[in-house]
């Protein structure tokens, strides 16, 4: 049963595999030695994998029926398998950004899970989309691949494949780095320099087991990195750009906790306390409105660039804040401006 604590989390969706070829091993096709060390692999996964080079034998890609030798260093990136959940199509509204043969661009909006699991069988991104494409193409089997997914409550850009050759070829571009993804953030706190970088891994939290946590002696949790730079200061509190090197669960959300600039009314996070300011009735009852309005983790995914799984063309998508954001974006232009009179 999927984990509920993790239902919808921030997360890339690939996997990646290394073998070490024994010293007595007999030459033997890469696709054929795969299939038997990877578990629940089809033989056309493994395929894909090698037409879109994502099978590496000593640092170099290699084609599908290249003969393992002694000792070679193989490694191998997959899209993570779906979850096995029955989907069902709903006809649910979905703001498309862009959409061709092989890739969609959607601006998921705040509060939509992505995926159907336990507690969320319904009402989700996966079951509208999959609706949409069933409806569009006549074929009762179309469907949506994922390729990262992005928090219940964190709105904006999202990249979906629609084949899945797309979706093998995307998952390596996620494995390379090769995806840009920014986002819009406001956090607790200002900041002494205007850009930095966390690097630290992250693991799921000893004491509760429902957040992330960052674990900084590299020994526990998996490699995280995020790229941080001021956008505006509002004194209290500050909009920054956040850039992902890595996509693991929850990262941008524990990362700022951990440097201590948790996300604006972040509950997982701490980040629904007032952490800054004054001890004003009337700056205490100002935070109450801006969480009343913006009832979540202050995060947007506002931008993605990648190069297209196919034409292998350099794309570029946007997004604007949405409206709870941008709201209490503009109080708090007012409120400093006020404080400065």
């Amino acid at each position: 049963m999927p984990n509920e604590e993790f239902n919808d989390q921030e997360q890339d969706l690939f996997e990646h595999y290394r073998f070490v070829a024994d010293p007595g091993q007999n030459p033997f096709r890469i696709d054929k030695f795969l299939m038997g060390r990877i578990e629940n692999v089809s033989r056309n996964k493994i395929q894909q994998a090698a037409a879109t080079g994502s099978i590496l034998v000593n640092d170099k890609a290699v084609k599908q029926n290249y003969k393992v030798r002694p000792g070679d260093v193989i490694t191998i990136v997959l899209a993570e398998p779906p979850r096995d959940t029955e989907i069902i199509p709903e006809d649910i509204p979905v703001d498309i950004v862009f959409e061709d043969d092989h890739i969609m661009l959607i601006n998921k909006k705040a509060g939509m899970v992505v995926h159907p699991a336990y507690a969320n069988f319904t009402g989700t991104l996966v079951n509208a989309l999959t609706y949409y494409l069933q409806q569009k193409s006549g074929d009762e089997e179309a469907k949506p691949y994922l390729v990262h997914r992005i928090d219940k409550d964190t709105s904006g850009i999202m990249l979906v494949a629609k084949t899945e050759l797309a979706q093998t070829k995307l998952a390596k571009e996620f494995f390379d780095h090769t995806i840009d993804r920014k986002y819009t953030a406001l956090v607790w706190g200002d900041f002494d320099d205007e850009e930095g970088t966390i690097d630290g891994n992250l693991g799921r939290s000893k004491s509760n087991r429902k957040v992330m946590t960052v674990y900084p002696d590299g020994i526990s949790g998996k490699n995280a990195i995020t790229h941080w730079k001021v956008i505006k200061r509002f004194g209290y509190i500050t909009m920054i750009e956040c850039t992902l090197e890595t996509g693991r669960t929850h990262q941008i959300r524990a990362h700022l906790k951990y440097i201590k600039h948790p996300l604006f009314n972040d509950a997982s996070y701490g980040g629904d306390q007032i952490l800054k300011g004054t001890t004003f009735t009337k700056y205490r009852q100002f935070i109450k409105n801006c969480f009343a309005i913006l009832p979540r983790q202050a995060l947007h995914a506002r931008s993605l660039g990648l190069k297209h799984p196919v034409s292998g063309k350099n794309m570029f998508f946007d997004s604007d804040l949405p409206a709870d954001m941008q709201e209490v974006i503009e109080k708090w232009e007012h409120y400093v401006v006020h404080q400065k009179e």
